[in-house]
This record gives structure tokens, sequence and C-alpha cells, in this order.
């Protein structure tokens, strides 16, 4: 099974052909289930944008009543949930594998890690850890989501169980020792990914490329190398995850789209990905049993 996770920017809007071109990336992709995130309207007459991507390929989508999570899959959806409108939508899925839960999920962009460190090296630890307890709402956000999974029986499923989405933060497990020289010098244990990894969620990218150093996984940004204003390299990072709980698969394959970064110089609407967040392509196989 092969799943991607997408933010693309306000449904491709800002894009020439945007929507043609997000099409073609999940053409190009072969992925079998897709959580998208910023499926808006797309300007015209045609629906959000995950709906008409399902229905140019055939497949299935969901996304309820939120205003941007959406659901792609060419398998058959038995059932659909919904968490919060902005951060959580899910459903239960039929594959050739065997059933799946799937969510496709959004977190609280504010106080974003990368670049408050890039402006303050030297702030106290408490600082780091409040831009996601304080500052932002991604801790009190994601264990919301744990929660509603826990009461939907989600978490004690005997289902794979997948989370997929824009986490608008970094993953504990890049900012390591083996990478403190990325970080000034910092280990940072992030609330919000250690509050996955602590019920039990295994990040999937970090399954397949266990060493950040080899393999960084950048998703933010494939537009927003380079600050504005100084022109100097901005902070990149990983912050688009696929989080798998259960034993029944194993993350085989870990990708990211683009596969090569479009020259800077190029305008932004007539690039050829249409999105301000790189897509992760995760490939998951059957546990031999």
């Amino acid at each position: 099974m092969r799943v991607l996770i997408w933010n693309v920017e306000r449904g491709a809007n800002h894009f020439d052909r945007g929507p043609e071109k997000a099409l073609a990336v999940i053409k190009e992709s072969q992925a079998t289930l897709v959580l998208m995130q910023e499926s808006y309207d797309i300007d015209g007459d045609r629906p959000n944008l995950g709906a008409w991507i399902a229905t140019q390929l055939d497949w299935k989508s969901y996304q309820g009543g939120s205003p941007h999570l959406c659901i792609l899959t060419k398998h058959p959806i038995l059932e659909t949930f919904t968490h919060e409108p902005w951060h959580g939508v899910g459903a239960r899925i039929r594959t050739p594998l065997g059933e799946v839960l799937a969510w496709s999920c959004w977190l609280d962009y504010r106080a974003y890690l990368p670049y408050y460190l890039a402006k303050h090296p030297e702030a106290p630890m408490k600082a780091l850890l409040d831009l996601d307890r304080k500052h932002s709402g991604r801790e009190m956000q994601v264990l919301a989501l744990i929660e509603r999974l826990r009461a939907l029986g989600h978490l004690d499923s005997d289902l794979p169980l997948l989370l997929g989405g824009d986490w608008n933060t970094p993953s504990h497990l890049d900012y390591v020792e083996s990478t403190k020289q990325m970080h000034h010098g910092r280990v940072i244990p992030i609330p919000t990914t250690k509050a996955l990894e602590k019920t039990g969620f295994k990040d999937t990218f970090r399954v397949v490329h266990p060493d950040p150093l080899k393999k960084p996984g950048i998703t933010w940004s494939p537009l927003a190398r380079r600050d504005k204003e100084t022109g100097k390299p901005s902070p990149l990072d990983r912050i688009d995850h696929l989080y798998l709980k259960g034993e029944q698969f194993q993350p085989t394959g870990a990708i990211t789209f683009p596969l090569a970064l479009e020259e800077e110089s190029i305008p932004k609407v007539q690039r050829r990905f249409p999105s301000d967040h790189s897509a992760v392509l995760v490939t998951l196989n059957p546990l031999e049993k």
C-alpha cells in the first residue's frame, strides 16, 4: 500500500493549472491512499480539490464538514469519522491488504520552532517547549485527537491505524544528539511528536530512514528556501509525517516529492509542483506472520 501525505497549498489555486498539476503528482506517486490538507474549493465552477481529483481518478473521497481535510482512496470507504473539522477526519477503508483506519490531520502553524530557534538560539528549553504548549495549540490539539481516537476504539483496534498530515512541527526524532550542530547545539524533546510516540505511534519515515543526517526528509519548504527580506537560507525541516499504530504493516519505503527541487528563479505560479509543502510517499507492506 502506497500512502501519500500532502498539504496542497490553498487547493493549488495559486499556481497556473494548479489542480491539474496536483493530479499529475498523485498519478506519478502511484499512491493508493492520499491524506490531504488544504483541499479547498478550486477557483471556478469545480468542487474542492480532493473531490475533483477523486472524480478524475475514479476514486472515493471523504471531506465531510471539514473546510480542508480530505481522504482520497481507490478503495471502498466503509465508514467515516470526524474529530474536529480543522484538525482531523478519518475513514475505515477496505484495501486488498485488509481494512485500515486512516486519518488526515493538521495542527496549528503558529509559534514555529525552527524560525524561533533561528532568532533565539540561546532560548531556555522551557521557552522552546512552550511553542507547542502555550504559544500554539499543537500539543493540546494532538492530545485531543488522541483522546478522540481512544473514545472511538481506534487505539485498541485490530486494524492498522494511520495518522498523516501537516503537523506544523518538526519531530523530536530529528532534534537529537547527532543533529544538534544543525539546530544551534540543541536536543529538543518536542512535545507534540513525543505525545504520539508515547501513545504507540511510529514515525514511518524514521522507521525507513532512522538517520536524520543521511535522510532529513525536508518538507518545509520547496518554496521558502530563502528569507524574502535577507536572502539568507531559511530553516528547512520535516513537518509532514505519517504515523502508524499496529503491527500489521512494516514501512518499507519513504520518499518526498518533488524528487528534484525547481530553480528558485521560476515564478511561483509557473512551478510544476503546486504547493509550499513537499509530499511524503510511504510504502507499507504486510508483516509476515
